[in-house]
């Protein structure tokens, strides 16, 4: 951590001057003990300085337990507290026969003080889980919501954000705002944006088109001749434009 966080805080200092735009940074200060992650955490946002606002502590709130959760968010309360669930499938998946659901440790998560936690893809990526999971989304980020038994009223609880990883790229997004009915998320599409075929600043913008595209309505094939980043996206990953908008090669001109 002492030699690659320097690094990377110097990389997002050059990254907003050159864009002129904010940048956002997820820093894993879990730890087997709580007091080297508190010294993690310390290190973290001494070096970031000025743009530690802008720096998350991620915690793998599973492996650690609520205890470590809970600890981060006391510690720092007015820093964003990113609850990532490594390991969880071993009780939340459905062909496990013990444990709680997904649905359960998102709300879990909420009660400990995570500023968010992912919730799977809703069958739009590679993670486990179908369309209806946004009841999850809805339970942490709303003040009144139902679940899939019971109603819950949270009585003004600080929100968790939705946070979605996983084989997600521009491609796939359009389809996944529409089922979740808004874009109020946090996408860590690290394949979506590496994985363009022009760079991965260029899968970045892509991602935001998709949400663009799906904000105005289009049709997908038809934004894309309008927005280079989101075209070539198909390109970038093919088996997915096959599967999702056939044709898509005669339509968009692409002929290899």
């Amino acid at each position: 951590m002492k030699t690659v966080i320097p690094m990377v805080a110097d990389a997002m200092k050059r990254a907003q001057d050159e864009t002129g735009e904010p940048k956002l940074f997820s820093a894993n200060i879990t730890a087997d003990d709580y007091h080297e992650m508190c010294a993690r955490a310390d290190f973290v946002l001494e070096t970031f300085g000025e743009d530690s606002p802008r720096v998350a502590l991620l915690v793998d709130g599973y492996v650690g337990g609520p205890g470590m959760v809970t600890t981060a968010r006391r510690n720092y309360p007015d820093q964003y507290l990113h609850y990532h669930r490594a390991g969880h499938g071993a009780i939340t998946s459905p062909s496990s026969v013990r444990g709680y659901t997904a649905f359960v440790l998102a709300k879990l998560s909420r009660l400990m003080g995570a500023s968010g936690i992912h919730v799977g893809t809703m069958g739009f990526g590679k993670m486990e889980g179908g369309h209806d999971d946004r009841n999850i989304a809805y339970m942490i980020e709303r003040d009144s919501a139902d679940g899939p038994f019971f109603h819950q009223e949270w009585y003004g609880m600080k929100p968790t954000t939705p946070i979605i990883s996983g084989g997600m790229n521009a491609l796939r997004l359009p389809g996944f705002f529409k089922n979740l009915g808004h874009g109020n998320v946090i996408n860590t599409s690290g394949g979506g944006s590496y994985g363009h075929i022009d760079s991965p600043a260029d899968g970045a913008i892509s991602l935001k088109q998709s949400y663009q595209c799906y904000l105005e309505g289009a049709d997908p094939i038809e934004f894309a001749k309008e927005h280079r980043e989101f075209a070539r996206a198909f390109e970038s990953f093919p088996g997915d434009a096959d599967q999702l908008y056939p044709g898509w090669r005669e339509k968009l001109g692409v002929h290899r």
